[in-house]
Formats: C-alpha cells, structure tokens, sequence
C-alpha cells in the first residue's frame, strides 16, 4: 500500500476537550469566554487568509491544506454568527419577561 506524499507527514488536528468541571466553568466569565472565541475566530480567519496568499504566489505545495484552512475560518465565523443569534436570543427573551 502506498501512501501519499506530504498526507502521512502531517500532525493530526489538535482537538482539545474543554474542562466541564463545575470550578473551571466558574472561574470563566462571560467576557473571557467572548473574547478567547473572538481571538480563536480571527487567528483561523488569519490562517485562511495567508493560505490563500500562498497558493496565490506559488508556496503551497498542497491544495488540500488551502483548503482546509479555509474551510476552518468558514466554520469558525459560522459558530460565531451563531453564537451572536443566541446571544441575542437570551436577550430578547429576558426583555421579553414581565417583572
């Protein structure tokens, strides 16, 4: 069986678990939790913008990596369009309640 050149060098994504114990859910503000979502968004946005300058000039050697990085930024801006719907959700709702 042979492998792909280039696919069987790459490191596997890194998916990291997030802590859902009840103390570090505690420790976390709402605005800490905003803003490291806010800086995750705009490195993967960063990321997808350099792949596309590569493969513009000539230095990506695999398509399938551009890709990827700009699938990655897509995603990510779709959760965060996501996140601001629900964000804005709970809001209307609390205005919404009778005191």
């Amino acid at each position: 069986m042979t492998t792909i050149p280039g696919i069987s060098s790459q490191a596997p994504l890194a998916l990291s678990q997030p802590d859902l114990s009840a103390s570090s859910q505690a420790e976390k503000s709402f605005s800490d939790i905003l803003s490291s979502t806010l800086d995750q968004v705009t490195k993967a946005q960063n990321a997808g913008d350099t792949a596309i300058e590569k493969l513009n000039t000539g230095e990506a050697k695999n398509m399938h990596e551009v890709m990827i990085a700009v699938e990655e930024a897509d995603i990510s801006l779709r959760m965060l369009v996501q996140f601001r719907n629900k964000a804005l959700q709970a809001y209307d709702d609390i205005m919404k309640m009778q005191i």
